[in-house]
This record gives C-alpha cells, structure tokens and sequence, in this order.
C-alpha cells in the first residue's frame, strides 16, 4: 500500500496567509492539502479554498476533510466537483460526512427532523450517478430531478470518501463510499473499522480498495490545549486523549507506524492548536517535512 500524509491548516492559516501556504506545500512537495469545514471560524471555506488552491499549484492534491452533504443539494454538489474536476484533473478529493463537526452549525446545512441519514444515502447515490452518467432522471424521497447533465464528467471518476467512526457510518461507507477518513479512533479500533467496511462493502457485493482508508491525526507540540481535550471528552467519552492526540513528532511517527500496521494508509496531520510563534505554520511544516515526510512510500 502507498503511504501517503498531508496536512490540514486547521485554524494555523487565516486567509490573507492561505496563498504563501499553498505555495509552501506545492514546492515543499507535499502530497495533499485538506480543508475543514467549520463556518464559524477564519478557517477559508473547503470548495473556495480548493479552487484557490488548486489553481495555483500543479502537483498538490486539495481535499475536503470533511464537508457535510445533508443540507446540500448534490446537483450543485456535483457541479462544483465537477468543475473542479476539469480544472485539475486528478487532483480532488471530496471527503464527505453526515453533519457538522460543530452542533451549532447543524442549522445551516436543514434536513428533515430525523431524516439526516436518510438524505445523506440518498444524497450520495445521486451524487455518484450525477458525476458517471450523461443524464439522471430521479424520483427519490428527498429529491427529484429530470434530464439532469453535468458536463463534462471527469475523465476519470471521482473517489468519493466518507468520514465518521460509527457502526452505520463505517456500514455507509462499505456499501456507498469510495475509501474512507476516519479520526479520533485508536490504532486498534481504526482496524475494527476497516473490517466493519470491508464485511459491509462485501454484504454489497463490492470492495473498498485496500489503500483507501486513512485517518485525520491531530498533532500536539506542547500539549494538548484544553479546547481540544473537552472536544474529545465530548466525542470520545470512553477514550484517554492522549492515545488518540500524539504529542510531538516522535510520538506521531509511533502512532502513524501502527495505525499502517492496522490497515491505514493515508493519513491526515493537523495542528492541534495555535500558542505562539513556535506553532506557526512554517515551523509546522518544517517539522512534517523532515519528520514525517520519510515516511511516505
């Protein structure tokens, strides 16, 4: 399997630095850039910075990590990645996920009461249809559509990934998804994971290729700041954070070595914070470059 690690901005980069920072990792030659979405924050929005980024660049793959889908409408969906698509072929990764990482932000992506699952399935399916065939006609629960043509298709189909770590996610992905991006799940766990999709994909009648299931890794320099542990206590309730958050490079090379060792091969590294001027993104990037970047294959 090829090993291969990016890196997520977090909240490291505001938008006036967006640009020297993809111009970093494009000459640096990293692998991926991926963006979160979270609304409410100076982080640059995933489709507005993957365009950006990937304008400017020739090598860099630009990512979603995550983007939600229920609250969209997958024909604008599949427009946008479409579009994309053609401006850099082979170079866009949509990772998807069910809701918002933020509660609050839940408003702005409206789904029916309790049907949040449902519009993602059906969302998905169409997407999918939406980015391999010349014209969809489809009358589903949530959406109709008639004649709908999104042209010109990529060349070559788009992996669609899915995020999330619960049973019906990690079953979503099995039976609808491309790969997967997990996060906050120990080495151990993230193996369960892989098994949950591959039996779920098999159940199918389909196979997840065995080089697309990664994990999203928060990396702590100086400890992890206290947002972050109430994050994860909200999230992983169960879990000791300091088996889920590594705490310097050394201790994100052992952890990214088992995860491989557990069937993972693509990962993600993310500032866990900003302190200072010691965590800043240059720095940050240093350290991935002469750390971290060895371990690619």
């Amino acid at each position: 399997m090829k090993v291969r690690i990016g890196i997520s901005l977090g909240a490291t980069v505001a938008p006036g630095q967006f640009a020297d920072a993809v111009d970093q990792l494009e000459q640096a030659g990293v692998d991926s850039l991926w963006l979160s979405e979270i609304v409410y924050s100076p982080m640059v929005d995933p489709f507005t910075g993957m365009a950006f980024a990937l304008s400017r660049t020739q090598n860099l793959k630009v990512g979603t990590g995550v983007s939600v889908l229920p609250g969209r409408h997958p024909v604008l969906v599949a427009k946008q990645l479409a579009s994309l698509a053609g401006l850099a072929p082979r170079r866009v990764l949509p990772v998807f996920g069910l809701r918002p990482a933020q509660d609050h932000e839940r408003d702005l992506f409206p789904v029916p009461d309790g049907q949040r699952a449902a519009v993602f399935d059906e969302s998905l399916g169409l997407l999918r249809r939406l980015l391999s065939e010349d014209t969809v006609d489809h009358q589903g629960q949530f959406f109709t559509v008639k004649d709908a043509s999104i042209r010109p298709l990529p060349a070559k189909p788009l992996d669609i990934w899915l995020g999330g770590s619960a049973p019906a996610g990690l079953r979503r992905v099995g039976r609808l998804a491309d790969g997967w991006l997990g996060s906050l799940l120990t080495p151990a766990e993230a193996a369960t994971a892989v098994t949950t999709i591959q039996d779920a994909a098999a159940r199918a009648g389909r196979h997840v290729e065995d080089d697309h299931f990664g994990l999203s890794v928060p990396l702590a320099l100086n400890g992890i700041p206290d947002a972050q542990l109430a994050s994860i206590r909200r999230r992983r309730p169960d879990a000791d954070p300091a088996d889920l958050v590594p705490q310097g490079w050394d201790a994100a090379r052992r952890l990214l070595g088992q995860y491989v060792e557990a069937g993972l091969s693509k990962f993600v590294i993310r500032p866990a914070s900003i302190r200072g001027p010691q965590d800043a993104f240059g720095p940050f990037l240093g350290g991935f470059l002469r750390e971290l970047l060895p371990m690619q294959n």
